[in-house]
């Protein structure tokens, strides 16, 4: 436990290194590993900053925009404390093992409409199945008429629900505390400042989207096979993530001028 919690302050120790930070800035893979985070959290999370809008809307102008900063100030604070923990833990093999399980049910999930159900037998006993997600209507988040610091505590739950796939996916692409910090602090102002760019970019090219996911598996499959010391090199894993997106574009604009045509 004492070793547990020495790592832990020693990780947290890295943040302020300016050593550390040099090697960041100076190294043309960590800033690939960067952008690759912040294009992930652009695409995935985009539809997200719209969920937070309308959990403040009910606030005037001024409390919305506060309300709405102190969200990322609570998702920056968690990110810092989940980093920091997490570089020691995802060192152990069964937990980078069931990161990488989770994350590819995130995406299997998403690219298949799957979700975890519970059938009865005999009318008692309940056994968990995967099926098809139902028709039922889709959630959809409603005005509770919250007073400020009721709305800016949901914000902040609401931010680090969507932070913790985010932070995971992160540690299945590198284990480099500032790497990884500036990823998501980039990836959270990207979620906010141009979340809009994102939604017409899928809106244009809707199997981006599906691309993302695509990529969280092979991240999943990365950072599984790292658990037993099978690393892929940064080349290779880039030179897949280009081919990913750039054949998703070239297909997605294929398609959509042969449906422009039919019309």
């Amino acid at each position: 436990m004492v070793d547990f919690f020495q790592s832990i302050i020693q990780n947290f120790g890295e943040f302020f290194h300016w050593d550390n930070l040099s090697v960041v800035f100076t190294n043309p893979t960590n800033w690939g590993i960067i952008a690759t985070l912040v294009l992930l959290e652009g695409l995935l999370s985009a539809d997200n900053a719209l969920v937070l809008a309308v959990m403040v809307k009910h606030l005037p102008k001024e409390q919305q925009k506060r309300a709405l900063f102190y969200g990322i100030i609570g998702a920056y604070i968690f990110r810092f404390i989940a980093i920091g923990v997490g570089v020691y833990l995802v060192q152990i093999t069964w937990i980078k093992v069931a990161g990488g399980l989770y994350l590819l049910w995130i995406a299997l999930s998403n690219l298949f409409h799957l979700e975890f159900k519970l059938a009865r037998v005999g009318g008692i006993k309940l056994i968990p199945y995967i099926g098809k997600k139902g028709n039922e209507e889709e959630e959809t988040v409603q005005n509770k008429g919250y007073g400020f610091w009721r709305t800016v505590l949901a914000v902040e739950i609401m931010d680090i629900a969507f932070s913790i796939d985010s932070v995971l996916a992160a540690f299945g692409v590198s284990e480099e505390v500032w790497v990884l910090f500036l990823g998501g602090i980039l990836g959270v102002l990207m979620m906010r400042g141009v979340a809009q760019v994102f939604l017409k970019l899928i809106d244009k090219f809707p199997e981006l989207e599906k691309a993302a996911f695509i990529l969280i598996i092979l991240i999943a499959a990365k950072m599984i096979a790292g658990a037993y010391d099978f690393h892929v090199p940064h080349a290779l894993f880039f030179g897949v993530i280009i081919a990913v997106f750039g054949g998703t574009l070239i297909f997605s604009a294929v398609r959509n001028k042969r449906g422009s045509k039919a019309v």
